[in-house]
């Protein structure tokens, strides 16, 4: 009778669910640009510890871009759902169809299954992903399903083949002016994936959501949907996710051009969340862009009186910035050198320039304006330097006790 349960108890995982690398059922299916799929804390793993080949295949990484498998995602969640004990896969993955299969399939009413399987299509090879990514009909059809979408699934989809879309040269320009002209609000199910979706979905939101901010008014008009900086700010906020966190800033990045939507993220507290990312992540390479994002947002920040009073006042921010000169990279040096400038320049803040003096910061400018740097970086430097002089000459003379004795002449 044990034996018997016992012999219940065993299942044949499928070695497609599995992750090549942990050999465990993968939680969150990721493919590399090789084609081989690995569960996300894995690879990010591999990645991390300076890899720079597929672990499976050893083939050198032109890009260590990762993109969610949601096809194999849906198929395992439907695999580990599947009631009576004994969970086989409850379908299997999507045929290869034809090129006038999928005319078809996308001039027909468009459904999660519908849209799986142009998603796999597009995967197979890189004439079928230029096949709709120049298909006028296809992403104008995309565009209007998406729009009136409620349902975050089919939403992911969309998204996700929107996403490659965008990986081809030449169909950026003609989606990005589709995407914002079409009379259906597409903003609105951007938003519904910011605030219900995946992990995976939210991040390739954010990232179309930077490329579509080409111009000010692109910009403005997603500035304006209620929730969308919101959403972005708390995906910084909330998440300790590397890539999350980078597509954000990048986003943010996008969008920020106006002082309007600098406020607004001053009040929401990005200077604040920008210094903790700047004291939680190390100096290595794999976390340099998240670096370069926050300190270039912050330079745009602190382009307005309330960003500069912010940044001041932060107990970690300008210590944290002043750690970074010459630490990242040139980008994240200069993105430094401008919001100390800013603060201790432009704003004589009283308070930054003590914060920078007590971390060295004389010493590390003055090595920046020795370094390869760019002319106005430099002349910030100067500048830097002369103030910092003068602060640190006054605290020099104030440690010491002088008395002044008088000498009469004979």
């Amino acid at each position: 009778m044990m034996r018997e349960k016992r012999e219940n108890l065993c299942v044949t995982v499928p070695t497609l669910f599995r992750c090549p690398i942990s050999m465990d059922v993968m939680k969150s299916p990721v493919s590399l640009c090789t084609g081989v799929t690995y569960d996300r804390s894995s690879i990010e793993k591999w990645l991390s510890l300076g890899h720079a080949t597929c672990p499976a295949t050893m083939q050198t990484l032109f890009s260590t871009h990762t993109t969610p498998n949601l096809t194999l995602r849906r198929l395992i969640t439907l695999w580990l759902s599947h009631p009576g004990g004994t969970p086989t896969p409850p379908l299997s993955l999507p045929t290869s169809i034809s090129k006038q299969q999928v005319r078809e399939v996308i001039n027909g009413a468009l459904n999660c299954d519908s849209l799986a399987k142009i998603i796999h299509f597009m995967k197979v090879s890189d004439d079928n992903l230029k096949f709709i990514a120049f298909s006028d009909d296809a992403v104008s059809n995309f565009v209007e399903f998406f729009g009136s979408c409620k349902k975050i699934e089919a939403c992911e989809l969309i998204v996700e083949i929107l996403d490659l879309i965008l990986l081809e040269n030449g169909a950026k320009e003609k989606f990005n002016s589709l995407i914002l002209k079409s009379d259906v609000d597409c903003l609105s199910s951007f938003l519904l994936i910011l605030r219900e979706g995946s992990m995976e979905s939210k991040i390739k939101s954010a990232r179309i959501l930077e490329s579509i901010a080409f111009n000010s008014e692109s910009q403005l008009k997603i500035a304006e949907k209620e929730g969308i900086l919101y959403e972005l700010y708390t995906l910084i906020a909330v998440e300790n996710d590397r890539l999350a966190i980078q597509a954000a800033l990048s986003s943010l990045l996008a969008i920020s051009s106006s002082r309007l939507v600098r406020k607004e993220l001053i009040r929401f507290g990005i200077v604040k969340r920008i210094g903790e990312i700047l004291s939680i992540f190390d100096f290595s390479s794999t976390v340099r862009a998240v670096i370069e994002k926050s300190l270039g947002l912050l330079e745009m920040v602190a382009t307005c009186t309330e960003g500069r009073e912010g940044i001041s006042e932060d107990e970690k921010c300008v210590a944290e910035i002043v750690k970074r000169l010459m630490k990242c990279s040139n980008v994240a040096t200069e993105h430094s050198i401008t919001v100390i400038w800013s603060v201790c320049c432009l704003a004589r803040d009283r308070t930054a320039q003590d914060k920078v003096m007590q971390v060295n910061g004389l010493t590390k400018v003055l090595l920046v304006m020795q370094s390869d740097c760019s002319v106005s970086t430099r002349q910030m430097c100067r500048e830097l330097v002369k103030v910092l002089r003068v602060k640190n000459s006054k605290s020099c003379f104030a440690s010491y006790e002088t008395r002044t004795t008088h000498i009469m002449p004979y």
